[in-house]
């Protein structure tokens, strides 16, 4: 396949053909489930985060509290 050659093709069409076409390629990927394999330091750092949530259920922040945190000058 020329990607270049598709490129040019895709953007010839119109936003709303590309969004269908984007969508048909994620509901293509998203048809065969595969799965990330994760490596080994991955794995354990997932499982130390859902433990410490597992221990502290109420030490979160919502979305909202996170975006605000960041945008708080230092």
């Amino acid at each position: 396949m020329d990607v270049s050659a598709t490129l040019k093709e895709i953007t010839a069409l119109s936003i709303e053909e590309r969004i269908r076409f984007v969508q048909a390629i994620l509901d293509s990927i998203a048809a065969e489930q595969v799965s990330p394999d994760f490596t080994e330091a991955q794995k354990r750092e997932l499982d130390r985060r859902i433990a410490d949530y597992d221990a502290n259920p109420d030490n979160v922040l919502t979305w909202e509290e996170v975006k605000a945190s960041i945008k708080r000058p230092k």
